[in-house]
């Protein structure tokens, strides 16, 4: 199991699935149900308010991406996904990739969850500083 990131033009999932037809359109149902159900969009990480133009959806598991006959199909649950800012996502993804444990010893969805606390942290102790 490796959790590390790999370039983009090594990983499909990066220079392909990102996007693609079926990304996009997964993306959009994910922040229509979230509408439906009333809910505010924030990022998972800092916490503020945000719109579906200033969100990334972090992948805690990607068992519903497949390539299957061509083409791309996005499958994932509605809580696979974790919506987070641009910044605070790659921050998550630097946490991840920089944590040997978190990197190779866990799966990708406690390592995510393992990050995202800490980063929250990380968050609330840098503006409580300001």
């Amino acid at each position: 199991m490796n959790n590390r990131r790999k370039p983009g033009r090594l990983n499909r999932y990066r220079s392909e699935f990102l996007h693609s037809a079926a990304w996009f359109a997964r993306r959009d149902r994910w922040f229509k149900k979230q509408q439906r159900l009333g809910r505010n969009l924030s990022c998972a990480a800092c916490g503020r308010p945000a719109s579906e133009r200033e969100l990334e959806l972090h992948h805690l598991d990607y068992t519903g991406v497949r390539f299957a006959d061509g083409s791309w199909r996005a499958f994932e649950r509605h809580a696979d996904l974790v919506p987070l800012h641009p910044f605070c996502h790659d921050l998550l993804h630097r946490l991840i990739d920089r944590d040997a444990v978190l990197a190779r010893h866990r799966s990708r969805r406690d390592a995510s969850a393992l990050a995202l606390e800490r980063l929250r942290i990380k968050i609330t102790a840098f503006e409580e500083s300001l």
